[in-house]
């Protein structure tokens, strides 16, 4: 695809009779509470050498701050800050955050379990939460509005004199402004005459709206200027990652989220997002300098260790953030680059350009995307590939998931003939027998494939046994070619996925099969589809393993 992007129309000039322009910071201070806040997302269970590790990847990333988590809530917390003071986590950029809450009602500083956790954690900076409302003051922590100030300003005042940098984290602050100003800014004030080096409003429930979350920061920034203000949001209405844009406009100078925006119910701010919005769409600067381009390996890499899958469509660092699939935009790409369609260069965050073809993408799309895989497609066979394609996805095949099956097929439509092997034909068969010395105790279960293939003139047939007739097949193929190819050792199947297309025809539906494999170096996708899952499954393993042997042999 071309790499031509010429600057397109930003669409930022004000309109006649706007508002005046927002004197915005030069930079704000990114904070990130993966470790703590996102792991409290449903399916996250980071071990302490998960914590660890993408503490290492935040500090690559370059953010300010690390909240390592909440020592005193359990052992893999206060494990962490443990190997952390003793020398495993090294931090270049960073600095590590330990998070707790304020003293108990009724409670002293001096022997308050939490202050005394967090003072034994080792970090030179501490974050504590206390309460930014009344009704929860009263309700939640059954006390009175004066010892919720208390609560505050006591135990802010304690962790300074211990010589520590204290970050205040109001609790329901949002709601709480909203509910009874008076109090939550009184809460505000407690803690900046008590020393807070910073004050940070919570969204804690996640139900503010972007124009209440700026009026009530703006407000709160006018009465206490000179107090630097954070901000928190929570994604239960879908606005966390606007929401903290919007206090930013009004004065905030901490942002708080979470990598791919992992977080409690429906999740935090998602720092991926925010940082690339403030940077690029404000000018407001957020991490060091060339370290922006690390969002996309970031945001993948810590998605690996938290082992749940990307949202493909995420702004910014999704596979289809840049991806281009309807006929009218690949022409517009074509004839304006690439800036026609995408509103920020994609190398800017880590990410790329990419051509989907399908039924909606046109010539003009199934040329680019034979360039930018490199193969050399001309105008006639570009339009003849179009309606076979057309044709193969109205009976399922979906070629912008499996860029190796499509790359293949455009291959051979440009004349080329894959040399490596040609079959004749494969069997699968299972077995399945029950023990009946041992009945409900399950039974013993095995599948065999064999396969004939020729290489060459050589006539070759193999066995291969598995937990399952993919398994099976794969098994044999690489013992009927591995003498040939040794190659195949290298490449792996990571992944098998099977979906039926038409479930009302019940056990007689077409099912599509994708693969995904690996040679250790690079990752690719091949498809089968077929009324036998078998069958669709013996053209996504032909497929993978041809794509393997085609980018090593040649």
């Amino acid at each position: 695809m071309s790499e031509e992007r010429d600057t397109a129309p930003s669409g930022a000039a004000a309109p006649p009779g706007a508002a005046p322009e927002i004197a915005l910071p030069e930079r704000v201070d990114v904070f990130d509470t993966t470790l703590r806040d996102g792991s409290q997302f449903e399916g996250i269970s980071l071990s302490v050498d998960d914590k660890l590790r993408i503490a290492e990847q935040l500090d690559y990333l370059g953010v300010a701050w690390i909240e390592g988590g909440f020592p005193q809530a359990n052992p893999k917390d206060a494990e962490f800050f443990r190997r952390a003071a003793a020398g495993e986590l090294k931090l270049d950029t960073s600095r590590l955050v330990a998070f707790g809450s304020t003293r108990k009602p009724g409670g002293v500083t001096d022997s308050d379990a939490t202050l005394t956790t967090l003072l034994d954690a080792g970090t030179e900076t501490l974050c504590i939460v206390g309460k930014g409302s009344a009704w929860q003051v009263r309700k939640t922590l059954n006390t009175t509005l004066d010892e919720g100030r208390a609560m505050t300003s006591d135990s802010v005042r304690y962790l300074k004199a211990a010589g520590r940098r204290v970050f205040f984290d109001v609790e329901h602050c949002f709601d709480g402004y909203k509910e009874d100003p008076d109090f939550t800014l009184s809460v505000i004030e407690a803690a900046a005459l008590a020393g807070a080096d910073c004050v940070v409003l919570c969204d804690t429930k996640g139900g503010s709206l972007p124009h209440e979350v700026q009026a009530i920061t703006a407000e709160i920034a006018h009465r206490f200027d000179g107090l630097q203000l954070g901000i928190h949001t929570q994604d239960d209405t879908g606005c966390a990652v606007a929401n903290a844009v919007a206090a930013v406009l009004s004065g905030a100078t901490q942002v708080q989220g979470t990598i791919n925006g992992y977080g409690e119910r429906t999740g935090n701010a998602d720092l991926i997002t925010v940082i690339p919005n403030l940077t690029l769409k404000l000018g407001v600067g957020t991490l060091p300098e060339g370290r922006l381009e690390r969002l996309g390996p970031v945001s993948r890499h810590v998605a690996e260790l938290v082992n749940l899958p990307l949202d493909p469509a995420a702004p910014y660092v999704g596979t289809s953030a840049f991806a281009h699939k309807g006929g009218l935009h690949t022409s517009a790409l074509r004839r304006a680059g690439t800036a026609a369609y995408e509103h920020v260069d994609p190398a800017l965050v880590g990410n790329h350009s990419r051509v989907l073809v399908s039924d909606l993408g046109g010539r003009t799309g199934m040329s680019m995307k034979a360039e930018e895989l490199g193969v050399d497609l001309d105008a006639g066979e570009a339009a003849t590939l179009n309606d076979t394609l057309k044709g193969l996805e109205a009976d399922g095949w979906v070629f912008e998931a499996a860029d190796a099956s499509l790359e293949l097929l455009m291959a051979s439509a440009a004349g080329w003939e894959q040399p490596y092997f040609r079959t004749e034909a494969y069997r699968v068969s299972g077995y399945h027998r029950a023990d009946p010395n041992q009945p409900g105790q399950g039974a013993h279960l095995s599948t065999e494939a064999t396969v004939k293939v020729w290489v060459g003139d050589e006539r070759i047939a193999a066995v291969g046994e598995g937990n399952g007739p993919v398994n099976a097949l794969d098994a044999a193929l690489r013992t009927a070619l591995g003498r040939h190819y040794p190659h195949l050792e290298r490449i792996h199947l990571t992944d098998f996925k099977v979906r039926v297309l038409d479930g009302g025809a019940a056990t007689g539906a077409v099912t599509r099969v994708l693969i995904d494999s690996t040679d250790g170096d690079e990752t690719w996708t091949t498809i089968g589809v077929s009324p036998n899952v078998i069958e669709a499954s013996w053209m996504a393993l032909v497929d993978s393993l041809v794509f393997g042997l085609k980018r090593f042999e040649g």
